[in-house]
């Protein structure tokens, strides 16, 4: 009798699954295409480029420009889309809140902030995409070809491919809400995994996705959905279904789209990896999310474990909004373990903690303080006149183009990149 290590079989079998389940899994799939060349694909513990070179992930998250968040604007109170949005349409009226909102989007993200992003040294951006600007306002169950939210990453594809930076396209507002929270701009439950219409047309929207974007090499990835599943909601029924949705969603894009990676994030912030098995299919990676954690290897330390287990590829797909010196510590343990990061966010109002920020306009804080309480209080509130609410917002919109902009230099070095 030959004695074996003890823990041997349970490795070797480990080994085996890791290797056997994406082959499984393709060929569930069915006919899907086989992949082109001259794609980062996820190959191993690692993102490789085409000739088989690591690709270093370094980005920044474009946070704010499709999906706004209450803090980046300095509300307290109205924190989703739909919330903010309603401040701006009672104050300034919604003609010129339309108004506003379609040369927000248009202004805060310009071919100069990638042409930025590039001579700075980082490699990557990271999109958050709405829903809503991707299917039929008039039936949201349709995929609209027209909607304003492609010709926006289309000529954001187009300035990335310019400058040399690749785009992470990722779903942060599913249809009926993958979080349960604020920045999904739902109703306060993940509605993605109890309604099988909004599930629906979850996949709808990612077939559309992968379709139109299934031969551009300057989309490194598909993130699926950012953050499922918070800690507020029954982790116990919801859990389970995020791998199989998962599994549903990667399917659906393997059928018009071969190339492209796709990033699974974990439960629960981002942090809970106990909700997945073996790699379900190839060219996958897995994300994990952490604020303001000790920059020691016990923060890490689980999801090296799982790319090690299986042999893929793990990603930092948010953190920061701290220090300059946690920026570097947190950064520098990552990269030491091979965990390429994007942080959050690249663009603030008045912040330290992003690279770039923007000037605080005159009047702000007139806007916020209606940001900042309940819409039963509004009423009874002092309402700025609507011609400065007005022109407040006009000098935030000159604010925010990237001349305009302030530069955090030190924010830029911490995370071992030097600003032009």
């Amino acid at each position: 009798m030959i004695a074996r290590p003890a823990g041997l079989l349970p490795a070797l079998l480990a080994a085996f699954l890791a290797l056997a389940a994406p082959a499984v899994a393709q060929q569930e799939a069915g006919s899907a295409p086989p992949p082109s060349p001259g794609f980062v694909r996820a190959e191993g513990p690692r993102f490789v480029k085409p000739d088989g070179s690591t690709f270093p992930i370094k980005g920044m998250s474009f946070g704010n420009w499709l999906l706004p968040e209450g803090y980046m604007f300095k509300f307290k109170v109205q924190r989703s889309p739909r919330e903010i949005e309603d401040v701006i349409a009672y104050l300034a009226g919604p003609e010129e809140a339309a108004t506003f909102w379609k040369a927000f989007r248009d202004v805060y993200i310009r071919e100069e902030d990638l042409a930025f992003l590039q001579a700075a040294g980082f490699t990557t951006a990271r999109v958050p995409l709405h829903w809503k600007f991707f299917m039929d306002p008039a039936d949201p169950s349709k995929v609209d070809p027209n909607g304003e939210g492609w010709a926006l990453i289309d000529r954001a594809v187009g300035w990335a491919r310019a400058h040399d930076i690749k785009l992470i396209l990722d779903i942060h507002a599913a249809p009926g809400g993958q979080t349960g929270v604020n920045h999904d701009d739902g109703v306060g439950y993940p509605l993605t995994f109890y309604v099988p219409e909004f599930k629906r047309r979850t996949l709808a929207l990612w077939t559309a996705i992968a379709a139109r974007y299934r031969d551009e090499t300057a989309v490194l990835a598909y993130d699926l959905l950012n953050e499922p599943i918070s800690p507020y909601h029954d982790m116990d029924y919801l859990n389970p279904r995020l791998e199989p949705l998962y599994a549903e969603i990667t399917a659906a894009i393997r059928k018009v789209d071969p190339n492209h990676p796709v990033i699974l994030a974990a439960a629960q912030w981002s942090t809970n990896f106990n909700v997945f098995g073996p790699p379900f299919a190839s060219n996958v990676g897995y994300t994990y999310h952490k604020f303001w954690a000790s920059p020691e290897r016990r923060e890490v330390q689980d999801y090296v474990n799982f790319a090690h287990r299986w042999g893929v590829p793990i990603f930092l797909g948010e953190t920061g909004e701290l220090t300059d010196e946690w920026n570097a510590k947190y950064r520098a343990m990552n990269e030491k373990f091979g965990i390429g990061w994007s942080f959050w966010t690249y663009k603030n109002l008045d912040s330290r903690s992003t690279v770039s920020s923007i000037t605080l306009p005159e009047g702000w804080n007139a806007i916020a303080a209606f940001g900042s309480a309940p819409r039963s209080e509004w009423a009874s509130m002092p309402k700025p006149p609507r011609e400065q609410v007005v022109a407040t917002l006009r000098e935030y919109l000159e604010n925010a183009r990237f001349a305009n902009t302030t530069i955090n230099r030190g924010y830029v070095a911490s995370l071992g990149l030097t600003a032009p």
